[in-house]
């Protein structure tokens, strides 16, 4: 994740068919992925665009080819095909060393947040690593959902838990289902 020179002037909007609901993607003019999350979550997403890019133009239309056929070659059971996605992200520096982290979790496997706390050297941060999980604003790509509870359960993420359950099991990682009471 390269840091942008400057910011994005057109913000392209794409709408991609899952198996888990419409997506929207959000990339820049070079290609990299600004924003991504569900048609369910869209006035949130474009409000979200509006207030870290308020000087882009966003504009329906298809993402770069190789961007799309990553998300295209995901949603079809390739669960390594969106690690080569280009991505900037508007956060703080905290959030930015968070989403980098989470990239290190590979397909197929989880990590806790406390784990995640630690692999960032601020083992006490669990809390805040939590919230900075939760403002990921390029999600999938860099990959929240793989981040579930100590005891191994599903726990919250912004798509749902559904769509969270479905990504897990596509990547092939282990999680529990714990009963709510």
């Amino acid at each position: 994740m390269p840091k942008a020179a400057k910011p994005p002037e057109h913000l392209t909007l794409d709408r991609i068919p899952t198996p888990i609901g419409m997506a929207l993607v959000v990339t820049d003019e070079a290609g990299a992925l600004r924003a991504f999350n569900w048609t369910d979550y869209e006035a949130s997403m474009k409000a979200w665009v509006g207030r870290h890019y308020p000087k882009a133009r966003l504009v329906e239309g298809r993402s770069p080819p190789a961007v799309r056929q990553a998300f295209e070659a995901y949603f079809a059971g390739d669960a390594r095909a969106l690690e080569t996605v280009p991505w900037q992200a508007a956060g703080t520096a905290f959030q930015l060393k968070v989403w980098a982290a989470l990239c290190t979790i590979p397909a197929g496997e989880t990590l806790s947040y406390a784990g995640l706390a630690e692999r960032i050297g601020r083992p006490s941060a669990v809390r805040a690593v939590g919230h900075a999980n939760g403002a990921n604003p390029v999600a999938v790509v860099v990959p929240c959902h793989r981040v579930i509870g100590t005891n191994g359960s599903l726990t919250g993420y912004g798509g749902s838990l559904p769509r969270k359950r479905w990504l897990l099991e596509m990547e092939g990682a282990a999680f529990k289902e714990v009963a709510v009471a």
